[in-house]
Formats: structure tokens, sequence, C-alpha cells
């Protein structure tokens, strides 16, 4: 019995549970298929608020407050909202218009559907829905904002009305334009005729009694608008214009504000000053000034606590006076204002940018390229140092291993050396034996004498200059270029190289082309070592071949309009093929004894006068090594 009760108790919380499985789906099938429904349960009623305006929708200034009100309430609500908004247009003529029509069309309009809270903008507006509460608008909370606070009946509101009111100081206005142009003295008063301009016009000349004596006011109510252009275009001189307001002038012309006051900038030939933001643009110089934003602000802050549930008599905004005084840089330079008359706190618009701030992106631009040029210009001056500093380290190597060369040589030519300062001395010892001799005699010749002491002269010249010839071969010495004859270096070293030349057998011949066609400009001792290497090399290779013919010849001409050749070709052995390709790398010699450093010596000197040196083959046996060097006159030719 307890198994089948256990067993029964099962069973009833399985259909239990199939039940409540069922009515759950049955639940969401029907979010399904009422979706609307579900939204609309979950979705808050919208809060309904009306902004009535004075003179339009599209009327500044208040259309700027309106504007601002509506962005900020959007923005800041916590609930959905359904604004609308209606206009005072009767505000606009100075008749009294009968309010009754309109009064009833609100009532009508929004019977079923009531408003959650109604924002009169203006002075006109706010009076409009005082007169009409009872009977159009019941017990609907109200809001009275931007309206002037000598413009609101206090005695007039009730528990559901609160104000948020702005408080003009007019007097701080002239006081202002003085301030900044001290020497003013005449200020023009723009106002119209409408109700609401009469009123303020009574009130401006309360508020200017204080300044009777400072500054001259003119007036301009009494007139069409196009005598105020007529008169603002030839005010007298160090004249201000205040513009206060242009609803409708004397002619009963109704004017947009924005619209007016940029007619009146156009032909004005004095500064304009205003103290409403919503007119502060390209027209205005500036000054004292109410902000659209802080009212729109307050006044959004406000409505949010009524629809919220607060009372709106027990919520008390005091009145919002001038915010920091505003200048417009662009009229402050045309009428010469100079920042430093400026209130404390004050902020300047329209600014022109600096350069830095207009042309900021092209400046770095700019900058950038310049530095990099700048880098890159070092880098290129950096590498034409370097390089020129590597070119005198090449050039210096190349004299130490051009002077260590001659000096390796100095064996080779010993013999000749010696055979060339061993004839004038010869001569030199014989001719002074002679004039001794001839001075022993009872007569002595004296032009006997004479004769030997001149050869004495002359011989001792001629070893002297074979002293110096060697000396300068073997110098170290600075690089210097002049302009010099291949011809002669080739004389100089044939002469200090005509021993080794006659002990070797060596038939020599020279074809040496006109002196003219064969100046150079280089370095003399350098060139005379090249010279000397290639001879050297030819007698050496001559003088190891056992041929029957020993021929050696050195020939020199120009090679084209702009180069000089010299060419020394031996009948001697030669050079294989395989040699030729590295002849003139370091280390690489046909002799058995030698280092391999002439022929690469000769090179570099021949590459650093921007020459070149070849060799080549000559059948059936000998070699030939050809030297071409610019021609000293190569500058001097035609372009």
């Amino acid at each position: 019995m307890k198994r089948r009760s256990c067993i029964a108790r099962v069973f009833d919380a399985a259909i239990l549970r199939v039940f409540q499985a069922v009515a759950v789906g049955a639940l969401l099938l029907g979010a399904l298929w009422l979706p609307g429904a579900t939204s609309r349960a979950a979705e808050p009623e919208p809060k309904r608020v009306m902004l009535l305006h004075s003179f339009g929708p599209n009327f500044k200034p208040w259309s700027e407050y309106a504007t601002s009100i509506r962005a900020e309430l959007e923005q800041r609500s916590p609930w959905p909202l359904d604004i609308t908004e209606q206009s005072l247009i009767a505000a606009r003529f100075a008749d009294d218009n009968p309010e009754e029509p309109f009064a009833e069309y609100l009532r009508t309009l929004f019977l079923k559907h009531p408003l959650d809270l109604i924002i009169s903008i203006g002075a006109p507006a706010a009076a409009f829905v005082q007169r009409h509460r009872n009977e159009t608008f019941g017990a609907t909370p109200m809001i009275l904002t931007a309206v002037e606070q000598r413009r609101v009946r206090f005695t007039s509101l009730t528990e559901n009305d609160t104000v948020v009111a702005v408080k003009h100081d007019l007097s701080a206005v002239i006081e202002g334009i003085l301030r900044v142009l001290p020497d003013t003295k005449t200020v023009m008063v723009v106002n119209g005729t409408s109700p609401l301009e009469k009123f303020w016009l009574e009130e401006m000349r309360k508020d200017f009694q204080p300044l009777q004596g400072r500054v001259a006011l003119t007036w301009t109510s009494t007139l069409p608008f196009a005598d105020i252009l007529k008169q603002a275009a030839a005010p007298p001189p160090h004249s201000a214009i205040f513009w206060e307001l242009m609803i409708m002038d004397a002619a009963g012309v109704v004017h947009q504000g924005d619209k007016a006051l940029a007619q009146l900038h156009a032909v004005a030939n004095a500064p304009i000053f205003s103290f409403d933001d919503a007119f502060f643009g390209g027209e205005l110089v500036g000054g004292p000034m109410h902000a659209v934003s802080d009212t729109g602000l307050r006044t959004t802050e406000v409505a949010i606590r009524i629809l919220g549930g607060e009372k709106p008599s027990e919520i008390n905004t005091p009145p919002i006076g001038f915010a920091a005084p505003k200048y417009n840089w662009r009229e402050m330079q045309r009428w010469g204002i100079s920042e430093s008359r400026l209130p404390p706190g004050s902020l300047i618009f329209f600014r022109d940018p600096l350069v830095w701030e207009k042309y900021r992106f092209q400046i770095l631009i700019i900058v950038v390229v310049l530095l990099l040029q700048a880098v890159l210009i070092s880098l290129l001056v950096y590498e034409h140092w370097r390089r020129q500093r590597a070119e005198a380290e090449s050039l210096q190597r190349i004299d130490d291993l051009a002077r260590m060369n001659r000096f390796a040589t100095a064996g080779e030519l010993s013999a000749s050396i010696a055979h060339e300062i061993r004839q004038p001395l010869a001569s030199i010892s014989l001719s002074a034996a002679a004039g001794l001799n001839w001075l022993k005699h009872a007569a002595p010749d004296l032009g006997q004498v004479q004769t030997s002491l001149q050869t004495v002269v002359d011989e001792s010249h001629r070893a002297d200059e074979v002293i110096k010839s060697v000396r300068a071969m073997f110098r170290s010495a600075t690089t210097t270029r002049a302009e010099v004859n291949l011809n002669e270096l080739v004389r100089q070293v044939v002469a200090l190289t005509e021993r080794a030349i006659d002990s070797n057998n060596i038939a020599l011949k020279m074809g040496l082309s006109d002196d003219q066609y064969t100046v150079v400009l280089a370095d003399p001792i350098q060139l005379q070592q090249v010279i000397l290497n290639l001879i050297l090399n030819a007698i050496e290779a001559l003088g190891s071949y056992g041929g029957p013919a020993r021929n050696l010849r050195i020939e020199t001409g120009a090679d084209g309009p702009d180069a000089v050749f010299l060419t020394v070709e031996d009948s001697g052995p030669g050079f294989d093929k395989k040699v030729a390709d590295h002849l003139f790398n370091s280390f690489v010699t046909t002799k058995p004894n030698g280092m391999g450093m002439g022929l690469s010596i000769c090179k570099s000197i021949v590459q650093h006068h921007e020459g070149r040196l070849t060799a080549t083959s000559v059948k059936p046996h000998g070699a030939m090594l050809r030297v071409v060097l610019p021609s000293a006159h190569r500058a001097a030719a035609p372009a």
C-alpha cells in the first residue's frame, strides 16, 4: 500500500509538470502572437508638452530659446515625450486682436489628450496663458520662461505655475558701450512699436535716466525701418547703435529680428551692440548679454521636476541675469576696440585663427619635409666628407706605395744613376787636372784654363741636375697636378734607364708625337713613377728572355680629341690569358722574385688621374701596356 501511494505521488507530480509546461508554452505563444499588446503594456505613456511661442516658431530671439529647451528636454527626459509647438501670432500687432478663438482652439485641441506641461516663451505668451488659465488650461502645470521679470504678473500665479524669468540690466549695456568705446557721444536705440516694444521703450527711458549728461540717446520707435537704416548709414561722429528689438516699425511693417539686424549691419556706419546672444553672430560687437543656453537649461531642469510630480509653486527660480560679456573679434577689429578695454571675464569669439591654427596641418607637413631634407642634406654632406676623406687617404696610400715602389726600384737603377753621375764627375776631374797643367807652364794659356774651368762648371751643373732628378723621383711630396708634357717625362725616365737598356742589349725605339698633343694635367712625380715601372718591367722581361730580338718600343700621341696615350711594348715572353685577367691585382706577378705591387700601384695612379691602364699580348710574342689620360686641353674644348 505504501508502495502504491509512492507511485501515485510520482505520477501526480509528473502530470503537474506537464500542465505547467503547457501553461508556459501557451503564455509564450500568446506573447508571440500579441507583440503589440506586450510592447504597449511595457511602454509608458509619453509626457505631453506644449511650447507656446509669442511671435512664431522662427521669430528671434524667442525661437532660439524654444530650440534650446526642446533639445535639452529630449536629451534629459527619462520619459518619452510628445512635444507640440503653437504660436500666439496676434502678439505681433498693435491693435487688440481677439484671443478667444485661439484659446478655444487650444482647448479643443487638447480636450481628449490633456497636456502634462505648458511652457510659454516670451512675455506675450506668458500673459496669454495667465489670462486663459481657468477656462482653457485648468490645472495643467505651466512654466513661464524667456520672459523678463517685469513682464510677469506674479500676483496672478497659481499653485500650478512657476516662472523662469530673466533680468534686464539695460543701463549696464550702455555702460558696456562707454567702457569699450569711451569716445562715444551718441547712442541710437533701435526699437519698434509693437505692444512689447512700447513697454520696453518706457522702461529704457527710466533705466537710462542716470546716463543723462554722459551720452546722448536717440530713439527710432517713431520711424519706419527704412528711415532707421538711413540714420544708421550717416550717424553723428562717435556714435554707437543699441539693438533692442524690431518686431514692428512705425509704418506697421512686421520684421523678423535677425533679418532686420542683417539689413542694419549692412549699412550701419557705427558699431552695433545688444543684450541677447540669440542675435550674436556676425553683426554685433557684443557686450553683457543673456545666454540662451542658461535659460534653456534652467527651464528644462524645472520641467523635468514638474513632470516628475513636483508642485510648480514649490519650485522657485531666481531671475537669470546677464552671462559673461561676449564680443565679436572681427567687429572689434573693424571699430578699433582694444582687448584691454573689455570687462574682466569677457569671451572673444570669431577670432581669426593664427597662421599656426589655420595651417597647422600644412605647416607640420612642411616642417617634416624640411626636417627630412635637412637630414638628407646632412647625410649627403657627411657622405661627401667621408668620400673626400677616403679619397685623401687612398691618395696618401697611393703616394706612400708609389714612394716605396720607387725605393724598391732604386737598386735596379743604381748602376744607371751611378753612371749618370760618374760621367760629369770624371769630366770635372779631367778638366780640373788639365787646367792645373796649363797653369804650371811658364806662360800659361789662360784661354785653355778658362775652357777647362767652364767645363768644370758645366759638368757640375749636369751632375746637380741628375741628383735633383733622382731626389725628386724618390722624395715623399704632396700630390700636386700641373700641365706636364708626357714626352718630356718619357725622355727623363729613358735617360735614367739607358744603362739598363744597353746592358741588356735592348733595341730602343721611340715614336713620340708632337709635344702639343701630349700635354696632360697630372702629378709629374707619380706619372714618372708609372712610366718608370712600365719601362723597368719591359727591361726585366726582355732581360730574362732568350730570343734573338730584344725590342722595346715607346710611343705617345693623341687618343682622339680629348685624350693622350702612352704605350710601352716589348718583344719578350708576354703573359698568358689567365695572368692577364689579374695582372693589375695586388700581389700578382709574372716575375720569379716579384711582389706584384708595381702594376697595381700604376693602375691606382692612372685611375686617380681619371685615366685607364690596359695590358695586351702581342703576337707572336711580347706584351704591350697602354696608358690613356685626359688631355690638359679637354676643358677648353667646345661643349
